[in-house]
């Protein structure tokens, strides 16, 4: 008992002491602020680190070393940058484009009815029991979609369960548990497997020329994963976060912004579920064709990853918008193409909020990379770690804490492991440890802390959600809903992975735990 009173205690400390920080979009200016003084300082008193980089030389890839320096940005040139750049650090701020045009097709569908009327009949056939693990596995699986999680299940999870007389910001939490802290888990192979894969190999071949790192290296680990995240998110909301939340909150502190917009006792509302269901039926069939026909626009590889993944976002578009004109249509919500638009207008000024934070926090992450300090912290971090004698499991464990506090000054999951890999891959085999272990290390680090950290771009959109329910919110309120999940996955999640190096189970299809100088995975 006495224990449960301190950690709500420490929790409320953590929102009220967050609560009291100024508003967020004036703490991306600060933290920009900062950046720029602090770089300009770091550069006059020329602090440098070095980093490992592969070069081809002479058709050789060769391991290089070169010197990271600061960039000064209060200097002209770095003031020009900044002043040159503000506008197209905004306009390629990546979560920007997808949250607009993502939330054109859902708010259709919200506005509409076609969302709450769902969330009723659903209501009607899911166990409320199953409620919170079924919203944490559905956001851990939705890494699928690369980032679409983030902008669909938080609000619709908040809203289901408003629906249900539940705090809505518990349903959010969970989504946002699984999307965000559960990123490197998975039942299927996702977009994340190949370019971690081609990193740790790349990385591999500097002390095996001929290493191959498979993309199915960390399957099974990321089934196993994925099943026992879903269990810890369960544990996570209904024995702290909702207790919690009913303690010191109503269960919802604002009319739902789905409930109050369609009645769903209105007697069109089995017509109009008939006609989105079955407009979303055709939409998803014509979906399929577009994938798995040959020569088909989504069929192939694009540029990146495969072409209906990088559609994913103008596809969630499609797949909300055409469902919820049909059910506005069939409901009698929407009469003419004047109502689709009004519609559309009043989902982007839901955003406005959104769209302000998203100006400064683009700032903010630009100038973080620009400088340079983000790069040279994590190298400094990394570098502390590689001089430590340590057994293969503390080092293990010692890394994932490394990538866990790099995750909190380098948002980007590619960057930082392009940066951690030519270090930590190469010196962990040197003790015998796979690449494929590194890797899986990797993805738990990366993953955990993404719910707290002011550098996960899309942490913003969370917060604009989070504002619908109790605008009086802030960061410190969503941090402190979200710590006790990253807590508990950090310490599960990496136990998990120590007693599956201590059952010695290889990793996935071609992912040992070991290295063998000479002998080839599989």
């Amino acid at each position: 008992m006495t224990s449960g009173m301190n950690r709500t205690r420490i929790l409320d400390w953590i929102e009220h002491t967050g609560n009291r920080l100024p508003a967020p979009a004036t703490l991306f200016f600060i933290g920009a602020t900062l950046i720029m003084v602090l770089s300009q300082l770091a550069m006059d008193l020329g602090w440098a680190v070095d980093k490992i980089v592969v070069q081809d030389v002479d058709g050789k890839r060769l391991q290089v070393v070169q010197t990271v320096t600061a960039v000064g940005m209060l200097n002209s040139d770095g003031l020009w940058w900044l002043l040159s750049h503000m506008v197209s650090n905004f306009m390629a701020f990546p979560p920007l484009g997808i949250v607009l045009v993502g939330m054109l097709g859902i708010g259709i569908a919200e506005h509409s009815g076609f969302i709450n009327a769902l969330i009723k009949r659903g209501m009607r056939s899911t166990p409320r029991v199953l409620m919170t693990p079924a919203i944490v596995f559905i956001g851990i699986i939705s890494s699928l979609t690369l980032d679409a999680g983030y902008v669909v299940l938080p609000p619709l999870a908040a809203a289901l369960y408003y629906a249900v007389g539940r705090p809505p910001l518990a349903g959010l939490a969970a989504a946002f548990a699984g999307v965000s802290a559960g990123f490197g888990a998975n039942l299927f192979i996702t977009a994340l497997d190949p370019l971690l894969a081609g990193l740790t190999e790349a990385a591999a071949q500097l002390v095996d020329t001929g290493y191959r790192v498979a993309v199915t290296a960390n399957w099974w680990f990321m089934i196993a994963s994925t099943l026992l995240l879903t269990l810890a998110g369960w544990f996570v909301t209904s024995r702290i976060v909702e207790p919690r939340l009913l303690r010191d909150h109503s269960p919802a502190t604002t009319a739902s912004p789905i409930a109050s917009i369609h009645d769903p006792a209105a007697g069109n509302e089995r017509r109009g579920l008939i006609a989105g269901i079955a407009a979303g039926g055709v939409t998803l069939l014509v979906v399929a064709v577009l994938v798995l026909v040959p020569g088909a626009p989504l069929q192939g590889e694009g540029q990146r990853f495969s072409r209906w993944i990088e559609a994913v976002v103008p596809l969630l578009f499609l797949v909300f918008l055409i469902p919820g004109v049909a059910y506005g249509v069939g409901a009698g919500t929407i009469r003419n193409d004047r109502d689709i638009a009004r519609m559309m207008g009043q989902t982007v000024a839901g955003l406005g909020s959104y769209i302000v934070l998203a100006f400064f926090a683009a700032q903010f992450i630009e100038l973080f990379k620009v400088s340079r300090l983000g790069e040279m912290l994590a190298i400094t971090g990394g570098q502390m770690l590689s001089s430590a004698d340590l057994g293969i499991m503390p080092l293990i464990g010692a890394f994932i804490l490394v990538t866990l506090t790099g995750n909190l000054f380098i948002g980007s999951s590619s960057a930082k492991y392009a940066l951690f890999a030519p270090v930590f891959v190469p010196m962990f085999m040197q003790v015998g440890i796979s690449p494929e272990l590194t890797q899986a290390a990797y993805r738990i680090g990366d993953s955990v802390s993404n719910v707290i950290t002011p550098l996960n771009p899309y942490i913003i959109i969370v917060l604009a959600f989070m504002q619908r329910y109790l605008p009086t919110g802030g960061i410190g309120t969503l941090v402190a809903l979200m710590l006790p999940y990253t807590i508990v996955f950090t310490l599960l999640w990496s136990a998990l992975l120590l007693l599956w190096i201590g059952l010695g189970i290889a990793l996935g299809p071609a992912g040992p735990l070991t290295y063998l100088p000479g002998v080839v995975p599989g």
